[in-house]
């Protein structure tokens, strides 16, 4: 079972979150390692404290060195953010109160860099939930449901990757696995071409599409990634879209 430790403290350090010290103690990023680690508003942390995360998100690993010494602890982490589209917390609502124009979003969202984004798998947009949909009383998919279904992605993942020691699940795949396990049809490669020209998004960003493409397809125990797999995944990188501030 997963640890969720969450992180709330807007003024933590980079030394406190990634780790360090006379005596190198382990950061909030290897305190979560193989859980959860939750940094609500986003953009409200100093820059550079959130730009030392870049390399431990990509190794899983955090290494600190000092005169006499070098410390490596783990840091597995799964990170999970939160953040509004403007200091206002409105996104271009004509009904709310308070509005922002879409230079004052763009200033508030370039506190977060472009190659930390590009290691995120999954932008999600979360629109408001009016107030028909707050008080319907059909209910949605149950959870025991849902729970069941990640529970069989994970036994696929498992077996798939149970020749190698070091790999679990999908998202520690490297680049040699990506080309093993991700393999695409023609039409999935033309779609997935088209969205990386069209949005000008990185390798990084390609290699993050297909594992998300493969772990859709996992919760659906589909053998092969199929067309709608990739479409999915492209709509999950939503701040790679252009004009998406509207």
């Amino acid at each position: 079972m997963k640890i969720i430790y969450p992180l709330i403290k807007l003024l933590i350090s980079d030394v406190a979150l990634v780790g360090g010290g006379t005596y190198p103690q382990p950061g909030e990023i290897s305190l979560s390692h193989n859980g959860v680690l939750f940094l609500d508003e986003l953009p409200e942390f100093k820059r550079s404290v959130l730009e030392v995360m870049r390399q431990p998100l990509e190794d899983r690993e955090v290494t600190i060195s000092r005169a006499k010494f070098t410390v490596t602890y783990p840091s597995s982490f799964m990170l999970v953010a939160s953040m509004n589209p403007s200091p206002s917390g409105y996104f271009i609502d004509r009904d709310s109160p308070i509005t922002s124009t879409p230079q004052e979003m763009q200033r508030y969202l370039s506190k977060i860099s472009g190659p930390l984004l590009d290691r995120i798998d999954i932008h999600i947009e979360v629109q408001p939930v009016p107030f028909e949909k707050l008080t319907e009383e059909r209910r949605g998919e149950a959870s025991e449901i849902i729970r069941e279904r990640v529970t069989t992605a994970r036994d696929i993942q498992a077996e798939r990757f149970q020749d190698n020691m070091n790999i679990h699940y999908n998202a520690q795949m490297n680049v040699k696995q990506i080309r093993i396990f991700c393999i695409m049809d023609e039409t999935s490669k033309t779609l997935l071409k088209t969205a990386m020209e069209k949005l000008n998004l990185s390798a990084r960003a390609y290699d993050r599409i297909l594992k998300v493409s493969r772990t859709i397809a996992d919760l659906e125990s589909a053998k092969n990634i199929l067309p709608n797999h990739i479409s999915e995944a492209i709509q999950y990188r939503s701040l790679d879209r252009d004009g998406w501030l509207g």
